[in-house]
């Protein structure tokens, strides 16, 4: 048996060949998913198309700084044909549908084609249904987000895709996806959403041959890398009175014990008498570390000839899926149980079938 110093480091995940560079569409680059990707796919000599939320980026400063700092390095770069040359930065809302199909024209033009699009939108909605059901604006931005923001991107894109006959289609969601989670109503219901909407296109779009993946990486990739609101607890779903374990209290708790963290009650502005709105205080290195899987994911499987329908990064999240299936299996016998209840027979010298008049008593 080897010892602990024989231990070699983690294998680097290595890029896919391809033909030529390809041509990437960021909906949402300055997230820390999105840098990362950048900074993976520049290296690797493909073009890159970064679209940013310009409200976001100049209003706030901390979550912008890192993606400023990877504009920095892109201009310290002195060979013109690297970096510089295959990136574009275009202001981009994808609330708005004009914004989209501006984005989507100077992308064309600047690089003569898309080959890949890539949505990773998120945000967190914090609350239980009924502290939800008093504040509506925060359902309708979650969907805005999450949904919409999706949808909005890809219809501006596909016309693109059509024409071509070629296209991938990458939308990066969470477990939350196949899972309901107590106090994450409204971004479940988004995710399942979004999912609903891609299984379905899929099946539309295939002719033409353009291509989409579902990728899902833990649930903390999102929560933990994109902006957290949270609506005003109500008292009837406080600890010392509901032993449900709501997602509330474990944001809390987890967002106290960050490393580097700026503020060591962070976790307690979840708990609010008012709408709260923060974005996680991780460090670079933390968030680099969190995304690196989902990332190196997402830059093996784009463009593919044959990517696969649903992507899922990490063990933890294909745990999680394998204890829904079981749980599904599980329903699904109960069904087949209660269905049993009322027995079917052949009618003798016919091809259909009748149910058993079962006597009542009495």
């Amino acid at each position: 048996m080897s010892s602990g110093h024989d231990l070699k480091p983690p294998r680097e995940p290595k890029f896919p060949t391809h033909n030529a560079p390809r041509v990437w569409f960021l909906s949402c680059a300055n997230s820390p998913i999105g840098i990362s990707l950048c900074r993976h796919l520049l290296a690797h000599g493909d073009h890159v198309v970064a679209g940013v939320m310009a409200a976001e980026f100049e209003q706030e400063e901390d979550r912008s700084a890192d993606f400023k700092e990877f504009l920095e390095e892109v201009g310290a770069q002195q060979d013109k044909e690297t970096w510089r040359a295959r990136l574009r930065v275009v202001a981009l809302d994808v609330r708005i549908m004009a914004q989209c199909q501006s984005a989507v024209a100077e992308a064309v033009r600047s690089f003569g084609r898309i080959d890949i699009l890539f949505c990773c939108h998120s945000e967190v909605v914090v609350g239980t249904v009924e502290e939800l059901s008093q504040h509506k604006a925060l359902t309708v931005s979650v969907f805005e987000t999450v949904f919409f923001g999706p949808v909005n991107i890809i219809k501006s894109i596909l016309p693109i895709f059509r024409a071509s006959k070629n296209g991938h289609i990458v939308v990066v969601t969470a477990i939350s996806g196949h899972l309901g989670t107590p106090g994450l109503s409204m971004y479940c219901a988004s995710q399942w959403a979004i999912e609903g909407y891609c299984d379905s296109l899929a099946y539309e779009i295939a002719p033409f041959n353009i291509k989409l993946s579902i990728v899902q990486p833990n649930m903390e990739v999102n929560v933990l890398t994109h902006k957290i609101t949270s609506a005003p607890p109500m008292s009837a779903y406080a600890e010392d009175t509901n032993p449900a374990p709501l997602s509330r209290n474990i944001m809390s708790g987890l967002l106290d014990r960050l490393e580097g963290s700026a503020e060591p009650t962070t976790g307690d502005q979840l708990h609010s008498n008012e709408v709260t709105s923060l974005y996680p205080p991780l460090s670079k290195a933390m968030k680099e570390r969190l995304v690196a899987e989902t990332v190196h994911a997402v830059a093996a499987i784009g463009g593919h000839d044959n990517p696969p329908a649903r992507h899922i990064v990490g063990f933890e999240a294909v745990t999680t899926v394998k204890e829904k299936l079981k749980t599904v299996s599980e329903e699904l016998e109960d069904f087949v149980e209660c269905s049993m209840a009322v027995d079917i027979e052949k009618d003798e010298g016919t091809s259909t079938s009748a149910p058993t008049h079962v006597p009542i008593p009495g």
